[in-house]
């Protein structure tokens, strides 16, 4: 996940390590990678994402409306919630590795967010082939879970990306 290169401002036979994410050829099949620090969802991210998105749902916006719902309180938008699952993985994941997303299967919210909730979120690489279409590149399938603080699932996807194979990258 790391790349080492030199630098003429580093103390001789000192290490540089540039982050990135994992080219194709690293990502084995079974693998869970736990994406940390989780990240507490805030009143303010809720409502700049829900308001920059162009979503007037009450459930995200109108406290006293969403008081008399079955929740009792405004939930979290859950493309926020589906954002920052997949944005917490890419760090470890695809950081620079990764030529395009292909598409979401399966996407589900099985509990909901509030705010003030913390997300941690886990990746299980699926499955992974190389492309039939562009060489040098191979897709890989990412099974994303999101938990709240207590341990209960929030949101899972199954997403596709197409990644650059080690020796190819630009």
């Amino acid at each position: 996940m790391t790349d080492e290169t030199s630098n003429e401002h580093s103390a001789p036979g000192a290490r540089e390590v540039l982050q990135r994410g994992l080219f194709f050829e690293e990502f084995e099949v079974g693998t869970r990678y736990l994406h940390r620090p989780g990240r507490t969802i805030t009143e303010a991210d809720n409502v700049l994402f829900t308001t920059m998105t162009m979503n007037t749902q009450s459930l995200h916006l109108d406290a006293a409306w969403s008081a008399t719902q079955p929740f009792g309180q405004r939930l979290v938008n859950s493309m926020l919630t589906l954002s920052m699952m997949v944005g917490s993985s890419v760090a470890q994941l695809t950081e620079g590795t990764i030529v395009a997303n292909l598409g979401f299967e399966h996407v589900s919210f099985p509990h909901p967010v509030f705010h003030g909730d913390t997300l941690y979120s886990e990746t299980v690489v699926t499955a992974k082939r190389l492309s039939k279409s562009r060489e040098r590149q191979g897709i890989v399938t990412l099974e994303h879970t999101a938990k709240n603080q207590d341990g209960a699932i929030v949101a899972t996807a199954l997403r596709n990306t197409l990644v650059w194979c080690t020796s190819e990258a630009p």
